[in-house]
């Protein structure tokens, strides 16, 4: 694990460089934030976020570039119907934490 503020739970096995691994994890909080209406932990290495649609583009893009320096991600994309996007992320049991640290990042902020 990297000692970065904020991405402690970043794995050793990210190719990502060092000084861009803060703004890939901006990107994500910007996803979550902007587009996740669930979050459904489905088991301890299997997350399911319900996105808005309109997040599709960008998603892809950011899951395309997660999945070249973080190869133990699997992340699965999909449209159940036309209503819904559906992100399934899978971890090896040597990666459960940075999955658990993904889905309490993407997890709704409660509202006032």
């Amino acid at each position: 694990m990297t000692d970065e503020p904020g991405a402690s739970w970043v794995p050793d096995a990210c190719t990502l460089p060092t000084p861009d691994r803060p703004l890939r994890l901006a990107e994500f909080d910007r996803l979550f934030r902007d587009a996740v209406h669930d979050v459904d932990r489905r088991s301890a290495r299997h997350l399911r976020l319900r996105l808005d649609t309109t997040a599709e583009p960008a998603l892809r893009d950011l899951i395309a570039r997660e999945s070249a320096c973080c190869s133990f991600f699997t992340f699965a994309l999909a449209r159940p119907d036309g209503d819904a996007l559906t992100l399934d992320i899978r971890v090896p049991a040597a990666h459960v934490d940075v999955l658990d640290a993904l889905t309490e990042r993407a997890a709704p902020a409660p509202r006032p």
